[in-house]
């Protein structure tokens, strides 16, 4: 089972606490963490003082931040836009602090038309009222301007929902605004939910992925599963994605906090640890386990 210098994750579905993130992180031989949750509130909305101290405090433990987790962009698209710009901003501002250049967002909630949800339906079928497309666009290009200025990247997530919620919408947003400071995340479990094939939104998406959001689902009840065990082909595009020189970040999200044992989770010659049936995960549970599934696919 190998290992991957550029490991880090959503360290608060283990605890929000960050002495307990840091911790954790330590026992897990983990330097990065993706910086979502902590201690009470998003990143984004701690004051000056506070950031200063959590800046402090990774440092004193050698972890540093892959990325800021922020919820930018996942508003509606027909929300207020000057206060989440502001948001926008001091997220760019803290970013500056932290010490990194990536800044996770999203593509805003679209009202979808006539989105299916099964795998017979016709991805290019959906349909958006008029001008959302463009508002979205536009709304996007300004975050897209200011990281420019700032020096800074934007890693857009597909997320059920929003705009690029499926590979056809993530390109679109790629091909009009795609730069070095504009970049993909792929989420496999969140394309699976979205009832989006991945090996067609890896094909379509490869040139501008920088960054992986590790989860897996299952394709019938969008369940999110260990890296593996789904529907989100993790095992072969990741291969893929290494074979084509990928050198980014591998950011576990667990999203197991339902996950009650492994009845009926098979997938190949799979193996994860010993886990008594039934039995509720803890955070860090959910965290070691999302990791271990990952190391066993051995793809790097």
């Amino acid at each position: 089972m190998g290992n991957y210098e550029k490991l880090t994750g959503f360290a608060d579905e283990i605890q929000q606490d960050l002495s307990i993130q840091i911790e954790s992180l330590k026992k897990l031989d983990m330097h990065y963490v993706e910086m979502r949750g902590v201690d009470g509130n998003n990143l984004i909305y701690h004051d000056d003082k506070k950031v200063d101290e959590i800046k402090r405090r990774l440092d004193d433990a050698g972890i540093a931040l892959s990325a800021l987790g922020s919820p930018l962009g996942k508003i509606g698209i027909t929300d207020p836009f000057e206060k989440h710009f502001a948001e926008f901003q001091r997220a760019v501002e803290i970013a500056h602090k932290m010490g990194t250049r990536n800044i996770r967002m999203f593509s805003f909630y679209v009202p979808w038309e006539n989105r299916g949800s099964s795998e017979k339906d016709d991805v290019n079928a959906a349909k958006l009222p008029d001008g959302v497309k463009e508002e979205v666009l536009e709304r996007l290009g300004k975050f897209v301007d200011y990281a420019k200025r700032e020096d800074v990247v934007l890693l857009h997530e597909n997320e059920k929902g929003i705009y690029g919620e499926r590979a056809k919408e993530c390109r679109e947003l790629f091909d009009a605004l795609g730069c070095e400071h504009f970049r993909g995340i792929f989420d496999f479990a969140n394309f699976v939910q979205a009832k989006q094939d991945t090996l067609e939104a890896y094909a379509l998406l490869k040139d501008f992925i920088s960054y992986v959001h590790v989860k897996d689902a299952i394709w019938k009840t969008g369940k999110v599963v260990p890296a593996g065990f789904g529907d989100g082909n993790v095992k072969e595009i990741l291969t893929r994605m290494f074979g084509n020189g990928f050198q980014g970040f591998l950011s576990l999200e667990p999203h197991l906090f339902d996950f009650d044992g492994f009845a009926g989770l098979e997938r190949g010659n799979a193996k994860l640890p010993p886990m008594e049936e039934g039995k509720k995960l803890g955070g860090f549970e959910a965290f070691s386990l999302a990791r271990e599934a990952l190391l066993n696919l051995e793809v790097f």
